[in-house]
């Protein structure tokens, strides 16, 4: 049985899928100007995509900029993400500087969740999990494979794995390279979502192959789903005023 999650105003695990909408400006300038620009749109949440800041390696800069950021979005929940390269972002880091990051945002009050890349190694993951829980801060538990798409039970098996690990939402993104990839995503989240899942859950397909799979997400358990408002963070991500369209429509389908 899902046990919804509330971040503020929001709550993830029932109803409509929530849009999450992610900022990625490579100046504190050009985040605010987005920030300014996505708070009176059809969203839930807004991800700001550090990996993509400039000045993200001083630390003062960069929680200096999530202070501001979390001033513009007013009531909207923040998750703050920095996705390393390994895992599809745009910048190198090492695990010590990653989790001091994850862990001095924790401690900041600014954000509502962190995302943290649970498949980093058992130590690393435990350290940003426990730390920023310990702040009070949620975690997103994430992995994502930008080269192919696992098997059914792989998925869910790394699903399960980041429940285990107390992340509050697992997250998983992978890529297709058919449209049988995507029928396994979707029965992985399925499965996922009907039989071990006890909270809310996000998946997706990548790419154009895969856009089904954040639109349908409400039908095969998946909570949230990323939308693009300009520039996209991931490949597949549509703009958040069809997406809205298209989740109302399965939503009343229902």
């Amino acid at each position: 049985m899902i046990q919804p999650i509330q971040i503020r105003s929001v709550e993830i695990g029932s109803g409509v899928p929530k849009i999450i909408v992610p900022i990625v400006g490579k100046t504190q300038e050009a985040i605010l100007a987005k920030a300014a620009e996505v708070v009176d749109m059809p969203i839930h949440m807004v991800e700001w995509r550090a990996d993509f800041y400039d000045d993200v390696f001083d630390t003062e800069k960069a929680l200096a900029t999530l202070r501001k950021l979390r001033g513009a979005l007013g009531t909207l929940p923040l998750l703050f993400t920095f996705r390393t390269k390994r895992e599809g972002g745009e910048k190198e880091i090492s695990m010590e500087q990653y989790t001091a990051l994850n862990l001095a945002v924790a401690a900041s009050g600014a954000a509502d969740l962190i995302d943290v890349e649970v498949f980093s190694g058992d130590a690393a993951a435990k350290a940003n999990i426990d730390g920023i829980h310990k702040a009070g801060v949620r975690v997103v538990g994430s992995n994502h494979d930008f080269s192919a798409t696992p098997e059914k039970d792989e998925i869910v098996s790394r699903l399960r794995r980041m429940q285990e690990m107390g992340a509050d939402i697992p997250k998983i993104a992978v890529m297709p390279k058919s449209t049988g990839d995507v029928l396994t995503l979707l029965a992985a989240t399925a499965e996922m979502h009907e039989k071990y899942a006890d909270r809310p859950i996000i998946t997706m397909s990548m790419s154009a192959k895969g856009v089904v799979s954040r639109l349908s997400c409400e039908a095969f358990g998946s909570a949230m789903t990323f939308g693009a408002a300009g520039q996209a963070s991931a490949p597949g991500q549509i703009p958040v005023e069809q997406l809205k369209q298209a989740l109302d429509i399965l939503h009343g389908a229902m």
